[in-house]
């Protein structure tokens, strides 16, 4: 019964409290438990784009001597391979050779079962096909006559019939069975695709050690939606097959490979976004124990009167109990809806995690049951008046400053290595992680929040606030000084938060701008349309379309390196300064605009060749004609060239001594690339390349950087925004609210409403210019180290920091808001009758 008549009087008399108090614990169950939403969906997203970027999930390869009888599971076709010796064609009067190269027989349906395995190009499908890069070398077109040179037989004709290209040649030519280390740095340039019965017509002859046999397999994609569990069951599946097989094949699991990068991406992701997210709800049990922190005098008054009236130290244990379960499970309760909500709005799915609750429920033990328990006896409730006070343990030892030289040290060392994506035997891009590289951002937290309490405790009060005070500079500093660990505290939570939301609205929308420019570099523009005849005008007239700029692209040997050769229009070309190096993007692009026959070119070639600023390179073409050019500068990247070596020439200038096909790189009017590449493709049939960058962006760098983070953001910002109004507008009120009888007394002595209201603006200002000058440095520095820390993720690495500013204008504008809203409220309720206050405390 004590209990409840307990209950009951809470809730009349401090509900506002409580309310306060839960509100805390629901934010820190809130965005764990929507964190927990995200990572399920975006799991599952990992998992259905490492199946997608498959085309062929098991390579099943027949060993030596041996017959593969065990039946393949799912969908199986046979594809033979043969080594021969060359190609060579005769095309307007010149005979041109290839080296060794690769024969592929392939059954009829091969391109309708495994559909992203190979693309038609130009021609048809069903004869003899070349690859791109085959074709390239050759001058063969579809109706082109080429001779095969097969290893211990006489050359054999065959006329060609299409050209394809070969997406996922990394896979298609591995060797099963092979380390990582012992797979092919490149696969073969020499590639001929055959039906299966011309094939076995032509190859069936030479050696068998030319010859190897395939069974392409694609299993049930019904798979666990976790990357981890569908790792763990393809591979299941592709041991026992190879158990059934005894010997007499291996398997190649694409698959397997592609769920293992997610999977370690996916952990990845989780240890990522729980990071970002833990601060965060670090600052909401922070917030909770303060509300509770801030009526903590209140409340050892009341026990000790229970006390004098009877109560047991085991009453006030169960009344305790009592309050922190109400306030525990109102929050925790409250939490999950809200993430719940927050689900079903942004990723389609209420499922919470709610480990979240255990969370909140702890969260309300550590902030309102201990708190509670502290003062139980009439002499504890008795406050020390005067006397001297010791600065605590970690001030005195500045571990604050401690904390921020190990997260300089942990940073400095983590970011050397950085991070690298690794080939896969499949070909597969994957990341890996040094985790440590965390620990930096973790103490930089730690330590910033400490700094920022030592700088605010330690702030001239009477200088700070001599403005608003005026002729009470005095009487106004004696009173905040007083306060001094109450104001400290609170400066310290709302820039706290204040750096939450600066970090992560950075971080976020770097990370989404650094994905968007990875595509952009792989792609070339929002849309990029090569092998057509079509006009730049007729390219521009297509809904939708912005802007066209055309690329020249062609082959040309640097010694007896073939590299890709690059046209520009350098006055209209729009290049990142991370892109080239000596100069800023503008500075190289003039240098090619001032001189003709100028070539910028990769470090790599100027380190292998000796290359000096104005020295003559003389390229030479697959005909063997050679064009002078003069090395002008560096570049590091280049819209849709490779990663090693590539050039980039003056495209006039190209034109007459090199004539090269054109790309052309479309920028759209904001309609989606996707919706200008589909209507392109309509308009240009399906001879034309036609890519977009929403597609490339789920294929290039890894399933990480392919998830969409819209979600998360709009969950984190919301959060951050409710965090910074609380942290500043709530705890003043709080910390107001405590001080009522200092100021219903001060106005018993006469102090005019004026004059209190100075005790409140002074307040209100000091906790809002600390909020915002020191969470914004702390802020960029989380940021800036974020982005550093995570660099390598993407390539290039920003230019600099995306900074939201509407975001953060946004953010201003609702802590000032906050800020004022406490203040009045203050200063209204101070113009109440001192009588009335005094009797209701």
């Amino acid at each position: 019964m004590l209990i409840l008549i307990w209950l009951r009087g809470l809730l009349t008399r401090r509900a506002g409290r409580l309310a306060a108090a839960a509100a805390g614990i629901a934010l820190a169950v809130a965005l764990p438990a929507a964190l927990g939403a995200f990572l399920a969906t975006a799991k599952a997203t990992m998992t259905t784009r490492s199946v997608q970027r498959v085309p062929v999930d098991w390579q099943v390869e027949q060993q030596p001597g041996q017959t593969v009888s065990v039946p393949m599971p799912g969908t199986s076709r046979q594809v033979s391979f043969a080594r021969i010796d060359g190609f060579e064609s005769r095309q307007a009067g010149q005979t041109l050779t290839t080296g060794a190269g690769q024969v592929l027989g392939l059954p009829t349906d091969y391109a309708a079962t495994f559909p992203g395995e190979l693309r038609l190009l130009a021609g048809n499908a069903n004869g003899p096909l070349l690859a791109q890069q085959t074709a390239a070398n050759l001058h063969a077109q579809p109706g082109a006559s080429v001779t095969v040179r097969r290893p211990g037989l006489p050359d054999t004709t065959v006329a060609v019939t299409g050209v394809v290209e070969l997406p996922a040649a990394d896979s298609l030519f591995q060797r099963v069975g092979a380390p990582p280390g012992a797979q092919l740095q490149a696969p073969p340039d020499n590639v001929l695709l055959l039906p299966e019965a011309d094939w076995h017509r032509m190859f069936d002859g030479i050696p068998r050690d030319r010859v190897r046999t395939q069974f392409h397999v694609r299993i049930d994609h019904r798979l666990p939606p976790d990357p981890a569990a569908a790792f763990t069951a393809v591979t299941g599946q592709a041991r026992n097959l190879e158990e059934r097989m005894a010997g007499s094949g291996l398997v190649g699991d694409n698959l397997g490979a592609a769920l293992d990068a997610a999977r370690a991406d996916a952990l990845y992701s989780q240890v990522l976004f729980l990071f970002l997210g833990a601060p965060a709800v670090v600052l909401a049990a922070l917030l909770a124990g303060l509300v509770t922190r801030a009526g903590a005098p209140r409340r050892t008054a009341e026990q000790a009167l229970l006390r004098t009236r009877g109560a047991s130290r085991g009453t006030l244990v169960r009344l305790a109990l009592a309050e922190t379960a109400l306030v525990g499970v109102t929050g925790v309760l409250a939490g999950l809806g809200l993430a719940a909500v927050a689900g079903r709005a942004l990723f389609g799915s209420a499922n919470v995690s709610w480990w979240a609750a255990v969370l909140g429920l702890l969260v309300a033990a550590v902030t309102v049951l201990l708190p509670a328990l502290h003062a139980t006896t009439v002499a504890a409730a008795r406050r020390p008046v005067g006397g001297p006070r010791r600065s605590p343990a970690w001030l005195r030892y500045g571990l604050d400053l401690w904390l921020l030289a190990g997260s300089a040290v942990i940073f400095w060392i983590t970011s050397r290595n950085g991070y690298q994506l690794v080939l896969v035997p499949e070909g597969l891009p994957q990341l890996s992680v040094d985790y440590w590289a965390f620990a930096g951002p973790a103490l930089l937290w730690t330590g910033a929040g400490l700094l920022i309490w030592r700088l605010t405790r330690t702030l001239p009060i009477t200088w700070a606030v001599r403005p608003l005070a005026g002729g009470l500079a005095g009487t106004v500093s004696a009173m905040l000084t007083r306060q001094r660990a109450p104001l400290a505290r609170t400066a310290t939570l709302a820039a706290l938060a204040v750096a939450f939301a600066v970090s992560t609205s950075v971080f976020d929308t770097t990370y989404r701008q650094q994905a968007q420019v990875d595509a952009e570099l792989t792609n070339g523009a929002d849309v990029t349309v090569s092998q057509t005849t079509a006009t730049q005008g007729q390219l521009a007239a297509v809904p939708g379309v912005s802007r066209v700029e055309p690329l020249q692209h062609r082959f040309a040997y640097v010694g007896s390196d073939l590299q890709d050769l690059y046209g520009i229009r350098p006055a209209t070309t729009r290049l990142h300064d991370t892109y080239v190096s000596g100069g800023t993007a503008r500075e190289i692009l003039d240098r090619l605009t001032r001189q003709p026959d100028a070539l910028l070119v990769s470090q790599e070639t100027v380190n292998d060749f000796q290359l000096h600023l104005g020295d003559q390179v003389r390229l030479r073409t697959e005909d063997g004609r050679t064009v002078p050019f003069h090395y002008a500068g560096v570049i590091t990247e280049f819209p849709t060239a490779p990663r090693d070596s590539f050039l980039v020439a003056n495209a006039s200038y190209l034109a007459r001594t090199m004539p090269a096909d054109t790309t052309y790189l479309i920028t759209t009017d904001g309609t989606r690339p996707s919706q200008v590449a589909a209507e392109l493709r309509g308009r240009l049939g399906p001879a034309a390349k036609v890519t977009d960058v929403e597609t490339t962006r789920q294929v290039v760098g890894s399933s990480l950087t392919a998830v969409d983070l819209a979600g998360l953001t709009a969950i984190e910002l919301g959060y951050a925004l409710a965090l910074a109004a609380l942290a500043t507008g709530l705890l003043l009120v709080l910390g107001f609210a405590e001080r009522r009888r200092t100021y219903a007394l001060a106005r018993v002595l006469g102090a005019t409403p004026r004059q209190l209201g100075s005790f409140v603006w002074a307040e209100v200002s000091l906790v809002g210019v600390a909020a915002a000058m020191l969470g914004a440095l702390c802020g960029w520095a989380l940021s800036r180290m974020l982005v550093a820390v995570l660099s390598g993720v993407f390539d290039p690495p920003p230019d600099a920091l995306a900074v939201p500013w509407t975001y953060l204008a946004l953010l201003a504008v609702l802590g000032v808001a906050a800020l004022l809203a406490a203040g009045a409220a203050t200063v209204r309720a101070a113009h109440r009758p001192p009588l009335t206050v005094l009797r209701d405390l």
